[in-house]
């Protein structure tokens, strides 16, 4: 590691997991306007929700593949049919990213895989059951009010939040996999990343 990338890790690893949660939410289309306290009330629900459930069994199609670092992705989950593709050269880059910047105590060997999958298998069990509709409660967030008639209301991005709490907790991690998303970018945007350069990297679902 030279001595220009110290700071710039002690920086992001400054941000505790609710403050990445808090900047993804932020981040997120329809989000741009919301008061920061709402955003971080919505940011430890979603990361207590995350970090709560039981552990779940991805049940859909594992595929492993490379073309990660084109796309900017460590991992996705498409619907038609269930399947989790998991990019290995991005999840090699990031392994190499921890080791580079000090943080293998908080990533174990193999733990980007294994949050990566966790994570996955997370947006497979909110997208088929009522985990979905349980989120929506504890988020707190109403869509409409009529009396004492409350529909609970769809916060962009908290179910990203939740996922990476719960790859947190189940893969027994010292920091949430937000903060090493965060890191995969700012090497990119410094030209640091060990052996290349990629598009940030980042977890995404496409429903098709």
């Amino acid at each position: 590691m030279s001595g220009s990338q110290v700071p710039v890790a002690a920086d992001l690893a400054a941000t505790d997991d609710i403050g990445w949660a808090v900047r993804l939410l932020a981040a997120t289309p329809t989000h741009e306007h919301r008061e920061p306290e709402l955003l971080r009330r919505w940011a430890r629900a979603a990361d207590a929700f995350g970090s709560a459930l039981a552990p779940v069994a991805c049940r859909a199609r594992i595929v492993e593949r490379d073309g990660g670092l084109e796309l900017g992705l460590l991992a996705r989950y498409t619907s038609r049919p269930p399947t989790v593709e998991l990019y290995t050269d991005t999840i090699d880059l990031a392994e190499r990213v921890v080791d580079a910047r000090g943080w293998r105590d908080w990533y174990p060997p193999g733990s980007v895989r294994a949050a990566a999958l966790a994570h996955e298998a997370v947006h497979v069990h909110l997208h088929h059951g009522p985990a979905k509709a349980a989120l929506k409660r504890a988020l707190g967030h109403s869509a409409l009010r009529l009396g004492r008639l409350r529909v609970p209301g769809h916060v962009a991005g908290a179910e990203e939040v939740a996922a990476h709490a719960y790859a947190r907790t189940v893969c027994g991690l010292g920091r949430s996999p937000l903060l090493l998303t965060a890191a995969l970018a700012a090497e990119t945007e410094s030209g640091t990343a060990p052996g290349t350069t990629p598009p940030p990297a980042r977890d995404a679902r496409r429903e098709n």
